[in-house]
């Protein structure tokens, strides 16, 4: 959320900012319910104050013999009912200021540059030069079936966009994650956290996923009485919330790092990679997120993207790095960072993680602060994560480009000691 007296005080540039997020912020709106918000506590409060002189004069008339009750029908008159009335208006431009802001989006950082879509991001650097082939090279699909990937068993248990992995597929899947957070745990710093998988609306409110992107969640009803739960979407949010409605006082930056499945409707990618791997209902991914000073953000986001990029390139897979526009940029986000792996079987990069900077977004929507030991007052943290990468489609990567013209899959030389020592898969 953004501080509502900066929006208040740059009016003009927050509304030109968002415009390059493609967001048009109703200026008139704002400044008709911040001023309706500031009127109604103003009433409230002269009601309050009128009420405390009132009860003075209560006094006095009950000593110059009237009964309570008579003195205060001549003193009060109505003023309890019009405080309350004042009250319950102060109360409903509060919430409906609140409910305009929780929809507004982050400020994008001046890195971050104009266009409209995914076409007008600038590739920042390539490493590694997509393999060669002798022979038509497959996609995962066809080459993942002999070693257990199974489309047809995860629509017979669940529907279409999930996937069964058995035998070799389901290890070489969990070689990569446990590959991942020994690198970022043993090498990168970050400390490994298990969090729930299912979370309350407040979470999901304050890294951003709503109340935007509610129609992108798997919601689960509860028991009545009982507030709904949702799947998670990415652990940044389970883990992110780790420090809402707190003051933080250990050393910063705090790094964790956390593998979960991750669960997402896909709303509005029908028809977008119904093959494969690409766009799943559930998918695995190793989380980065890091909580940091102010000042410190931007190499912080530096930073954790090369801790993504570290995987890649140990696990020697051709990649490249771009800055994402205005107009791709994610709602929370100020600045993205996105790396995209080659895939010989569809001859393009694409997206394996995203690294982003939020600033102090995600931390004023869910009050996570720090204890600045110079003033002892609390500060808002700004708040990064990142794909560490995603499992599956690391997985998609590894058999495509290290894919054998006879159908056999090459263990990278970083993976073989989590399988076992085994060099090559075969069916």
């Amino acid at each position: 959320m953004l501080d509502i007296k900066f929006i208040r005080d740059n009016l003009a540039d927050v509304k030109e900012a968002l415009a390059r997020k493609g967001y048009a912020l109703d200026d008139k709106q704002f400044l008709a319910l911040d001023e309706s918000r500031k009127t109604a506590l103003t009433q409230a409060q002269t009601l309050q104050a009128e009420k405390k002189k009132a009860s003075k004069q209560i006094g006095m008339l009950i000593g110059q013999g009237m009964t309570p009750d008579e003195a205060k029908a001549k003193v009060m008159g109505g003023i309890d009912e019009d405080i309350s009335k004042a009250e319950i208006a102060a109360k409903d431009a509060e919430a409906a200021l609140k409910e305009l802001m929780l929809g507004i989006p982050n400020v994008p950082h001046a890195d971050v540059p104009a266009g409209a879509d995914e076409d007008d991001n600038v590739e920042v650097l390539k490493w590694g030069t997509p393999g060669t082939f002798s022979f038509e090279p497959k996609d995962h699909v066809d080459l993942g079936e002999p070693f257990g990937l199974n489309f047809d068993a995860g629509a017979l248990v669940a529907g279409s966009r999930f996937a069964v992995m058995s035998g070799k597929i389901a290890r070489l899947h969990r070689a990569i994650t446990q590959f991942m957070l020994d690198t970022h745990t043993e090498e990168h710093g970050y400390e490994e956290t298990y969090v729930p998988y299912l979370v309350n609306r407040q979470a999901l409110e304050g890294t951003g996923q709503l109340p935007k992107f509610e129609e992108d969640l798997f919601r689960i009803p509860q028991a009545q009485g009982d507030k709904d739960l949702y799947l998670i979407p990415t652990a940044e949010v389970p883990v992110t919330n780790l420090l809402r409605d707190a003051v933080n006082d250990t050393a910063l930056p705090v790094k964790k790092v956390a593998h979960t499945p991750c669960f997402r409707s896909e709303a509005g990618s029908y028809g977008r990679d119904t093959r494969g791997m690409i766009r799943q209902h559930q998918f695995d991914k190793v989380e980065l997120v890091q909580f940091v000073h102010a000042d410190q953000s931007d190499a912080a986001l530096e930073e954790l993207t090369s801790h993504a990029e570290a995987i890649l390139q140990k696990l020697e897979l051709p990649y490249r790095k771009v800055i994402l526009c205005g107009g791709d940029l994610g709602f929370s986000a100020a600045k993205t960072y996105d790396l995209e792996v080659w895939l010989p079987g569809q001859q393009k990069y694409r997206e394996i993680s995203s690294c982003s900077t939020f600033g102090d977004y995600q931390a004023r929507r869910m009050q996570a602060r720090w204890r600045n030991p110079a003033t002892g007052k609390p500060e808002l943290l700004h708040t990064l994560n990142g794909s560490g990468l995603a499992v599956g489609r690391t997985l998609v990567a590894i058999l495509e480009n290290y894919q054998q013209a006879d159908g056999s899959i090459r263990i990278p030389a970083a993976l073989q000691p989590y399988m076992g020592g085994l060099e090559v898969i075969c069916a």
